[in-house]
């Protein structure tokens, strides 16, 4: 069991990474009810708290993490309670937005203040990826809720689901294109074809780095 705690502890990133899939898994599973919106809110804070203890760089941006993460918090359960309130769910979906979006900015720091590889930074590289992702669905979601109908799918106009935006976002950030949800509206579009850009950047700079520094260090 020691041992097993200091792997984690060693591999925050590894842990990130596993977590953010396994609540991918779990959201066909948590229905439509009250108490299956409780239960994936509660695991959602569980990632939250990997993910503010994965991107504690220094005490300053801890704080920054727990300023942001107790709404976040706060407003998950809520949201699990009273997901037909608007401006719950915009302000929920902003604020979850901002706190993924500096989480994936601490890991690229994180990436990005050595020159040797270590096997937590190969995590990083896929958690980060998975934040960026779950950072748009959440701008996705708050977009829907200013301008309803932004997006479509095969079943047509209407309100989209948390899982069919993180759908489409993972299909955009990685350029695959696989998916039947659509933006429809110009916001929509915009945002987008802004998370099109940085998927694109993504491979470009980070992804690109980390496989020259990899090599770099076997040869040496």
């Amino acid at each position: 069991m020691r041992d097993w705690f200091k792997a984690v502890k060693g591999h925050p990133s590894g842990v990130l990474l596993v977590a953010q899939l396994l609540e991918v898994l779990a959201y066909p599973f948590a229905g439509d009810t009250p108490l299956g919106r409780t239960l994936i809110g509660v695991f959602g804070v569980l990632v939250l708290s990997i993910a503010v203890y994965a991107v504690r760089a220094t005490p300053a941006l801890t704080w920054v993490a727990v300023v942001l993460g107790v709404p976040v918090v706060a407003l998950t359960i809520a949201e699990g309670f009273v997901p037909a309130n608007d401006q719950v769910v915009f302000w929920s979906a902003i604020l979850h937005a901002a706190f993924y979006g500096y989480t994936g900015y601490g890991l690229i720091r994180y990436l990005f203040d050595d020159s040797w590889v270590t096997r937590d930074e190969i995590f990083a590289v896929g958690a980060n990826f998975t934040v960026v992702s779950w950072m748009f669905a959440h701008l996705f979601m708050a977009v829907q809720v200013v301008y309803p109908g932004s997006f479509t799918a095969f079943q047509g106009e209407g309100h989209r689901t948390f899982l069919e935006l993180l759908y489409l976002s993972f299909a955009n950030l990685t350029s695959v294109g696989l998916s039947d949800v659509s933006a429809v509206l110009p916001l929509a579009r915009s945002v987008v074809i802004i998370e099109q850009v940085a998927g694109v950047m993504y491979v470009a700079l980070i992804i690109a780095r980390v496989v020259g520094l990899t090599i770099t260090r076997w040869r040496n």
